[in-house]
């Protein structure tokens, strides 16, 4: 048995390579790449790797479907599903290149004590905090249980959001391959009509999401995901019991506008200050996540022509 990943990238090339040997340093047996657009020099080392699949998305691989889809996200569920039609492996989960998989024990041995009539088993994040990747923010599995601590972690914005987390907390799906009828989405997968056929929990696996590792990568990314990413105003509010249903857009938007750069610090800060005081609150509410993920290491491994 072997399992395997999938994830459309636009990335610097260390990043995108940092992903890729992190995973193979962990037991992937096949990572298939999709270049969002392309980048001849990311294309050579992948393909160079034996255990890597990279297609790069051009006009040339788009003329084969229908249309090249405006969302990003949409292009990523057509290509894992494209991925899904061809897997090597037994196992096909659909992550991003900013999601890591740790795990204390094998994954392989996870999956396949998996029983025959589980066809999808999730994955729970954790949040980078700050600093050197060590450090991680998880969250309670239920709404209630999130609701429950998050004020008492993030006084000011803790209201507004679910579980303390800027990005998802559904997390990600490992998927059994070989089923007919299949479309893998960012954080589900249907089989026909038929959602997560015979979802389980892998709870030794941590999906570790560098969604916002430090301020000047959030500040970077922040009008793309305020405009087409994961902060835009078309999402419904991440908790809608909170005071007018405010949207994580709204939110920010807000805070924008009254204070600025200054103001959008002090939201990160709150969230993901790597502090001795963030960390024992979180080790109070049994959330801190430790995962050293060492990725230039691996990097340098899997990848070793590239300096």
């Amino acid at each position: 048995m072997q399992w395997g990943l999938v994830a459309t990238i636009k990335a610097p090339t260390t990043a995108t390579l940092n992903f890729v040997a992190h995973h193979l340093e962990l037991g992937a047996h096949r990572i298939y790449v999709y270049l969002d657009e392309p980048d001849p020099a990311t294309f050579a080392l992948l393909k160079s790797h034996p255990k890597v699949r990279v297609t790069t998305c051009d006009d040339a691989y788009w003329s084969k479907h229908p249309r090249r889809p405006k969302k990003h996200q949409v292009r990523q569920s057509s290509n894992a599903t494209h991925a899904y039609g061809r897997a090597e492996v037994d196992w096909l989960a659909h992550i991003d290149v900013d999601e890591f998989l740790c795990s204390d024990a094998p994954i392989i041995d996870q999956l396949a004590a998996l029983p025959d009539k589980s066809h999808c088993a999730r994955l729970y994040p954790a949040e980078a905090l700050a600093g050197d990747g060590s450090a991680f923010k998880l969250t309670h599995r239920t709404r209630a249980e999130r609701a429950a601590c998050v004020e008492r972690l993030y006084p000011t914005y803790g209201r507004y959001l679910d579980g303390g987390f800027l990005s998802h907390v559904e997390g990600k799906l490992f998927v059994r391959t070989g089923l007919s009828d299949v479309t893998l989405r960012i954080h589900n997968v249907f089989q026909g009509e038929i959602k997560n056929p015979g979802e389980r929990s892998l709870d030794q696996i941590t999906l570790c999401h560098c969604h916002a590792q430090n301020w000047d990568a959030f500040i970077a990314a922040y009008r793309f995901r305020l405009e087409r990413g994961s902060y835009r105003a078309d999402l419904a509010p991440m908790r809608p019991a909170t005071d007018k249903g405010v949207t994580l857009h709204a939110l920010l938007m807000s805070i924008d506008q009254r204070n600025g750069a200054d103001g959008l610090r002090r939201f990160y800060d709150e969230l993901f200050a790597d502090t001795p005081d963030h960390r024992q609150r979180l080790q109070d509410e049994g959330l801190l996540y430790r995962c050293d993920l060492q990725l230039a290491r691996s990097r340098r491994k899997q990848f070793p022509d590239f300096s």
